[in-house]
């Protein structure tokens, strides 16, 4: 964590020391909801929207892992319930339950922590998981140390994975059955993006320079950036207008891949730098800010997902999907494998290797009618999938009367 970018802040917080911010309304009923990074974030989103809606009187705060998370959280949910997630030592633990008090611990995905569990149920919290996953990489460990995890599971009251094979997983390895139910994949229900003042400028460019096709690369991992570069210069030979948006999945990567463009000879510029009246046409966007990207996905007239081209597993494609944006990923996408699944039964999206992927991006542009047919088919999956984020409220309310007096959940008395 030390010498690793995304971790390099909130060093006391990790440590055990709680912020004074978290200590304002104290009084107030409190549910925890823990969120990894970005993409658990967005996942969380809608879902603690409900949640306050719903009992408006109680107090939800949000930890995160990485920096990347804790500035996202940090403007969706105010830096007042927000904090970093503190080590799994008895001694950063305690403090937090000790301070917030919190009904329910909320986890998402596969955050079994073995101390934070232990001290939610001592002090007296419901624990459940949300979205819970168990990928093809992490399953063996699992099953080999599955009679130490079988009592940490124990410590959850409720499981509720992403998909009927995620289920049968977290049976397996030792989770009780009547606690696991598939509530579907919140990863389907993002929240709009937020128009920010760079998104309608760079809409705005598009329109005054009559620039495209644009292509976003987004959640590029390293490895895979000169791919798509190359991808780019053999677009520019056909498309001389061309704009791509390039948007590396770590902020501590955002210097390096610069470099990458400035000895590329592919002219760039980055959009900490970027002047509202600087033309893109012909030109790499790079995106080197947090949060953005999901917004830039809407004036992608094709869009690349990485992650996919290099064995890291793969990252979100319902970013893009939500716009109905035609989307290519690469082979390698275990981490995301039932969402890939749910968009290749709907023949929604294409798969590409790093030497198919210009010859595929070439064609889908010459041939309009398949390339709009492929997003029409992405939205129309991201539409059938809706749900997830209604049964994994109605799930945790339930187990929130199941441990709380009635007459304390305000709003659901007076609903």
């Amino acid at each position: 964590m030390g010498r690793h970018g995304k971790y390099r802040s909130g060093w006391k917080e990790r440590l055990g020391k709680v912020p004074d911010r978290l200590l304002r309304n104290r009084n107030e009923e409190t549910i925890w909801i823990h969120a990894v990074s970005v993409g658990e974030v967005q996942a969380v989103t809608p879902l603690i929207k409900s949640l306050r809606e719903r009992l408006p009187e109680w107090r939800v705060v949000v930890s995160t892992t990485t920096d990347t998370g804790q500035q996202l959280a940090r403007q969706r949910f105010s830096e007042d319930n927000v904090f970093y997630l503190p080590l799994d030592l008895p001694f950063a633990v305690r403090p937090y339950f000790e301070a917030l008090r919190p009904k329910l611990l909320v986890l998402a995905e596969s955050e079994f922590w073995p101390n934070l569990l232990r001290w939610a149920k001592l002090s007296g919290a419901n624990v459940a998981v949300v979205n819970a996953r168990i990928s093809d990489r992490s399953l063996p460990g699992y099953l080999r140390f599955r009679r130490l995890l079988r009592p940490m599971l124990h410590n959850i009251d409720l499981l509720l994975a992403q998909s009927e094979e995620d289920a049968g997983r977290l049976i397996r390895i030792g989770a009780p059955p009547d606690r696991v139910h598939n509530s579907g994949n919140l990863k389907f229900e993002l929240s709009p993006p937020a128009t920010s003042d760079i998104v309608v400028a760079f809409a705005d460019a598009i329109a005054h320079e009559e620039c495209g096709p644009t292509i976003v690369a987004g959640s590029t991992l390293e490895g895979e950036e000169s791919t798509v570069i190359s991808m780019f210069r053999e677009v520019l030979e056909q498309h001389p207008r061309a704009a791509m948006v390039l948007a590396p999945r770590h902020p501590e990567r955002f210097d390096s891949v610069a470099s990458l463009l400035e000895s590329s000879g592919v002219r760039f510029c980055r959009r900490s730098g970027w002047k509202q009246h600087q033309p893109i046409a012909g030109c790499v966007f790079l995106l080197d800010s947090i949060g953005e990207l999901a917004a830039m996905y809407q004036f992608a007239d094709l869009a690349f997902v990485g992650g996919s081209l290099v064995p890291r597993g793969g990252h979100n494609v319902v970013e893009a999907a939500q716009f109905g944006v035609p989307i290519l990923v690469g082979p390698h996408t275990e981490n995301f494998r039932d969402i890939i699944a749910i968009f290749q039964r709907a023949d929604a999206l294409r798969i590409v290797d790093a030497s198919s992927l210009a010859s595929t991006v070439l064609r889908l542009l010459r041939d309009s009618d398949e390339r709009l047919r492929l997003g029409e088919r992405a939205l129309q999956v991201m539409r059938s999938q809706q749900g997830a984020t209604e049964k994994s409220v109605n799930e945790l309310l339930a187990l929130l009367h199941s441990s709380v007096p009635v007459a304390e959940l305000h709003s659901e008395r007076r609903a």
